[in-house]
C-alpha cells in the first residue's frame, strides 16, 4: 500500500526491519545486531508472555501416533523425510543446533540461564500434572527435570493466593508414577482465606521485595519432612530467579525447583524481558507496542514501513524486512469467510482450497486439523513466494510460526522452528546484500 510523505525528523533508516515480537522476531533481531547490522523492531505482543519458559525443539512425530522422541535430532530427520516441505527440512541441523545456542548464550548473558540433557530431550512436569519433553530447561526447573527422572522425595508446594495452580491437582495426578509426591499448601498472608488472590507475575515481583522471600521459607520449613526436593510455581522472582531459587534451597535444606504455570506466564514474561533488555543493550531500535500501518518497495528495493497504533508516526526505511508476525491469535494471519489472508503484505497462503476443508470432523481429531498446516511457502531463502511460486520480494523474508507445512503447538517443535528460521532468514539477507 502507498505511503504518504515522510518528514526526514520522524524516518529511521537501519539494515533489516523485524516486525513481530514473539521469539522468532526476539532471535532475528539478536542474529542481525550480532552480524553488525543496524536494525528497528517492531510489534505489539508477543506469544512469549503466555509461553511456558521451555524451549521445545522437537518431539512428536507423526502426530495422528502422538509418538514422542526423547531423541529430536532423529525426530527431526523423521519429518524431514516424511514432511519435506517442513520448514526443518530446508534447514541442516548443524544450522538449528547453533542458532539454538546463540540463543541460550544470549539468555545466560542476560541473567536467565538454561540446561539441557546431552542432546536429549528432558521430561517436565506440568501445572496440569501431566509431564512434557523439551529441549532446553530453565536452570530454575532442572532440580526439577533431576527429581522426576530419580523419583526422589518430593513436596509440591501451592499459594493459596494463587488460584490457577494446583499443588493437590499435580500430585494426585503424577502419583502413581512417584510415589514419594506429597503437596501441601501454604499461604503468604498466614490466613486460610482466599480473599488477596494475586496473579503469578504480581507474586514474583512481591518475591524480591524485603522480608517476603523469609515468609516463604516460614511457611514452608514446616512441612518439609523426608522431602528431598521442593517444586513451587514459578512466581520464585522476575530478574533474581535464579538466585532465589538458591537460596530458598539452602534455607529449606531441599533442592527447590521451579514448575510452569498456567498463562500470563512468569517464565514467559521473564523471556521477554530479557530480550527487551538485552537487545537494547546491543543497539536494535525497539518501537513497542507498534503495528505497520503503511508499507511500500521502493524504487531502489528499500522498504518503506509507517507504524504506528491509528496512524503512522514514525516511518521506517529498511533494505531489508523479515515477517515474524505469527499466527492468528497475533494477527500474522487473517481468516475470512472464504480465505486465509497473510494481515499485513497481503502474500499468498498455503492453506485448503475450500473453508469446509480448514477441520476435520471431530474437535480433537489426533492428526490436528489442515487449517493449523496453513502458512506461508517460502523458498531455500526463507523468502515468501508469490503467486507464481518465485520470491514476493528480494530481500522479504518470512520467520517462526508464520511458515506453511508445521504443527509446532503438535509436534513440539516452536521455539526451535522460531529460532532456526530466525537465523536462516539472517543469514540469508546477509548473503544476498554482499
Amino acid at each position: 500500500m502507498p505511503v504518504a510523505m515522510m518528514p526526514e525528523e520522524t524516518t529511521v533508516e537501519c539494515n533489516l526491519a523485524i516486525i513481530g515480537c514473539g521469539l522468532s522476531g526476539m532471535a532475528a533481531a539478536l542474529f542481525a545486531a550480532g552480524k553488525g547490522f543496524s536494525t528497528v523492531q517492531t510489534g505489539v505482543s508477543g506469544g512469549m508472555i503466555f509461553a511456558s519458559g521451555l524451549l521445545d525443539l522437537m518431539c512428536v512425530h507423526p502426530v495422528e501416533k502422538g509418538s514422542r522422541w526423547m531423541d529430536p535430532w532423529a525426530a527431526i530427520d523423521a519429518l524431514s523425510d516424511d514432511i519435506p516441505e517442513h520448514p526443518y527440512a530446508r534447514l541442516k541441523k548443524e544450522t538449528i543446533k547453533k542458532a539454538l545456542e546463540k540463543v541460550v548464550y544470549f539468555l545466560r548473558d542476560n541473567g536467565l540461564p538454561y540446561l539441557k540433557c546431552g542432546e536429549n530431550n528432558s521430561e517436565v512436569m506440568t501445572p496440569l500434572g501431566t509431564s512434557k519433553h523439551t529441549y532446553y530447561v530453565p536452570q530454575t526447573m532442572w532440580e526439577g527435570v533431576r527429581a522426576f527422572k530419580e523419583k526422589r522425595p518430593c513436596l509440591v508446594v501451592g499459594f493459596r493466593e494463587l488460584n490457577d495452580f494446583s499443588a493437590a491437582q499435580i500430585a494426585g495426578a503424577l502419583g502413581e508414577r512417584w510415589p514419594g509426591l506429597r503437596w501441601q499448601d501454604v499461604s503468604l498472608q498466614g490466613s486460610a482465606t482466599t480473599a488477596g488472590l494475586v496473579s503469578g507475575d504480581i507474586m514474583a515481583r512481591d518475591m524480591e521485595l524485603a522480608g517476603n522471600l523469609e515468609k516463604v521459607v516460614t511457611e514452608i520449613r514446616p512441612h518439609i519432612r523426608d522431602a528431598e526436593t521442593v517444586g513451587i510455581p514459578a512466581i520464585l522472582g522476575m530478574e533474581r530467579s535464579h538466585e532465589i531459587v538458591e537460596r530458598l534451597s539452602q534455607e529449606l535444606g531441599a533442592r527447590v525447583f521451579e514448575i510452569p504455570t498456567m498463562p500470563l506466564s512468569v517464565p514467559g514474561l521473564r523471556l521477554n524481558e530479557a530480550f527487551t533488555r538485552g537487545l537494547s543493550d546491543k543497539g536494535v531500535k525497539l518501537f513497542f507496542p507498534n503495528r505497520i500501518i503503511s508499507w511500500e518497495e521502493a524504487d531502489d528495493g528499500n522498504f518503506l514501513l509507517g507504524i504506528g497504533q491509528g496512524a503512522p508516526a514514525k516511518w521506517i526505511r529498511a533494505e531489508g524486512v523479515i515477517l515474524a508476525t505469527g499466527r492468528f491469535w497475533a494477527r500474522g494471519l487473517r481468516a475470512d469467510r472464504d480465505r486465509i489472508r497473510e494481515a499485513l503484505f497481503d502474500l499468498p497462503v498455503h492453506q485448503p482450497e475450500e473453508r469446509a476443508e480448514w477441520h476435520h470432523e471431530d474437535f480433537l481429531d489426533l492428526r490436528g486439523h489442515p487449517v493449523n498446516r496453513a502458512g506461508l511457502e517460502v523458498d531455500d531463502l526463507f523468502r515468501p513466494l508469490d503467486r507464481t511460486g518465485g520470491p514476493a520480494s528480494e530481500k522479504l523474508f518470512a520467520a517462526g510460526s508464520i511458515l506453511a507445512h508445521q504443527d509446532w503447538m503438535r509436534m513440539k517443535c516452536g521455539s526451535g522452528l522460531a529460532v532456526s528460521s530466525a537465523y536462516a532468514a539472517v543469514t540469508a539477507f546477509s548473503k544476498i546484500r554482499g
